[in-house]
């Protein structure tokens, strides 16, 4: 071939080939196969606790759906803020995603951040733990019936903990009261850095009820410790299902649970979302998903994209209104 026409030939081929990266980069993500590299999976909360170790067996199984590694990166401070707010300032192509808590709804109330569960594209719900109302195994009521009369008879008496100030489970027991025309002020909150101080200091008689999950009390349960008046959930949990729901012992249609589900920035686009949902549904189906969950007492529910966004907004409006009512709203 004479070196003009060689010539010729290479810029056709530069140029034909320059057109297809063109045309690649046009192309949604998951149109050029998506994932084609690791996914980072990032946590808010610290190693070692509940929202850890369900971000774990679903980034453990997740590798498995989509054919390539997840890193699970803690991203802690600022009572969850840092992390949520690292979820959403990623890029929004499907290689950071992160597992969303409740706190999501009760943030911005506070003033801590402007973020909401709109500020994300919403992929599934794996896990529910609804409040229980844990007091000391020999208190003298056995039923919330007979505590919630006492805290009426005498507001200001006893004292509850199990979370920060404003946390999920003072709002489950400050919305409880407010739900049966008690004053959340009758029953004065204790802060503390979580589920097990709380009933360490119930036990230790510091406190008198810490309305946490029955998945944190277990242990304290099996040993005799504590026991559960009810569960704060439409139906009772697999792990004690003699436990009546507020609905049985009281007639309240009130609930609250702490929750965690996969969320990715905004503006993915729908291949990569629609491909990301159908691995996190058949997670959730697992019978490894489930196993592991039920070893450790925590609850599985599922939901979709669209189903998961109006549980977020729900949520947020539950709380927000909780919040108030309790004066912990800015």
């Amino acid at each position: 071939m004479p070196v003009s026409s060689r010539r010729s030939f290479v810029a056709r081929a530069a140029g034909a080939i320059a057109s297809l990266t063109l045309v690649a980069a046009a192309l949604p993500v998951a149109a050029q196969g998506y994932p084609t590299r690791p996914v980072t999976l990032i946590v808010p909360w610290g190693a070692g606790g509940g929202t850890d170790a369900t971000a774990r067996i679903v980034g453990s199984l997740l590798e498995k759906e989509i054919g390539q590694p997840v890193t699970v990166v803690n991203r802690t401070g600022g009572s969850g803020v840092v992390g949520h707010s690292a979820i959403a300032s990623a890029p929004p192509d499907g290689y950071t995603i992160g597992l969303a808590t409740v706190e999501i709804g009760m943030m911005h109330w506070q003033g801590l951040t402007e973020l909401t569960g709109a500020s994300y594209t919403p992929i599934g719900l794996v896990n529910a733990d609804p409040a229980g109302i844990q007091v000391r195994a020999d208190a003298p009521y056995k039923t919330v019936n007979e505590l919630l009369a006492a805290i009426k008879a005498n507001p200001g008496k006893f004292k509850a903990s199990g979370t920060g100030q404003g946390g999920i489970w003072h709002l489950a027991i400050a919305g409880l009261l407010r739900d049966q025309k008690i004053d959340p002020a009758s029953v004065p909150w204790v802060p503390s850095n979580g589920a097990a101080p709380g009933l360490q200091d119930m036990i230790a008689g510091g406190v008198d009820i810490a309305p946490v999950s029955l998945p944190e009390a277990r242990s304290l349960i099996d040993a005799g410790k504590v026991k559960s008046l009810a569960i704060m959930n439409d139906k009772p949990a697999a792990l004690y299902p003699n436990v009546p729901t507020l609905k049985a012992a009281i007639g309240s249609d009130w609930t609250m649970a702490a929750w965690r589900g996969i969320v990715a920035p905004k503006g993915i686009s729908a291949e990569v979302r629609d491909k990301l949902s159908a691995a996190i549904r058949k997670i959730a189906a697992s019978k490894e998903y489930n196993d592991f969950m039920s070893s450790r007492g925590f609850g599985v529910v599922y939901a979709g994209p669209d189903e998961f966004g109006k549980f977020m907004a729900k949520s947020d409006a539950e709380l927000g209104a909780t919040m108030k009512a309790v004066g912990i709203a800015k």
